[in-house]
């Protein structure tokens, strides 16, 4: 198993609970992490802006990769149209859109090698282009990047989902209103809760790709 993000907030909670159950995880951050006390977590250190190096690809070697999780995210202030940097929104979808991709691409031999594969794109709610589009969270100071790059990363994951049909479901995750660096300030929801969801939900037999799920909720409208 792959997670990026691995350094803090969800992507942390999601190597504990999947390291705790047994799985062998391969933690990508941007920043040097060590675990110390967990031997089945192998840390590397990688920006997904970047396209995977010799030493991530050593790191994660040439077995089976059973689930690989885009976890890292990357948002920018809430600010007036005017205000809008584009820079902000090209380094949010070089983040949550190509970042992913670069990984899929880098590691399709080893999903493919896999018996029963998944891709989880860890996606939001913000990202639907229906219920943006009804208005459900016009209340919210949002930015642009965030809701463009999380929008298109779930149209990657609907790509990807169509290309590797039958081979790799495919499926784009919101994890909830969690309490992270990155929530809105009424974020309640124990990022810990999310990452056992996660879990299970890895456990389960569903077949559904692409899918766009909301943890512990029903699914979402894409």
């Amino acid at each position: 198993m792959v997670i990026t993000g691995s350094g803090r907030g969800l992507g942390k909670s999601l190597v504990e609970e999947f390291s705790d159950a047994g799985w062998a995880v391969v933690a990508v951050a941007r920043t040097p992490t060590t675990w110390p006390d967990r031997p089945r977590v192998t840390a590397v250190t990688h920006d997904i802006r970047d396209e995977p190096t010799v030493e991530l690809m050593s790191v994660i070697g040439n077995g089976p990769v059973d689930v690989l999780i885009n976890n890292a995210a990357q948002g920018a202030p809430h600010a007036k149209l005017g205000d809008i940097a584009t820079a902000g929104v090209m380094n949010a979808v070089d983040v949550n859109v190509a970042g992913p991709l670069r990984l899929v691409q880098a590691l399709l031999p080893q999903l493919l090698a896999a018996p029963d594969p998944v891709i989880i794109n860890v996606t939001s709610r913000l990202g639907s282009v229906a219920a943006q589009a009804r208005g459900d969270y016009s209340d919210l100071s949002t930015s642009y990047a965030y809701k463009i790059s999380k929008a298109a990363q779930n149209m990657l994951t609907i790509s990807l989902a169509q290309d590797l049909a039958g081979q790799v479901r495919c499926w784009a995750v919101h994890p909830g209103k969690l309490a992270t660096g990155m929530g809105q300030a009424d974020a309640s929801k124990d990022p810990r809760v999310a990452a056992r969801e996660l879990r299970e939900l890895v456990d389960s037999p569903d077949r559904t790709s692409p899918r766009l799920v909301s943890l512990g909720s029903a699914d979402l409208a894409w």
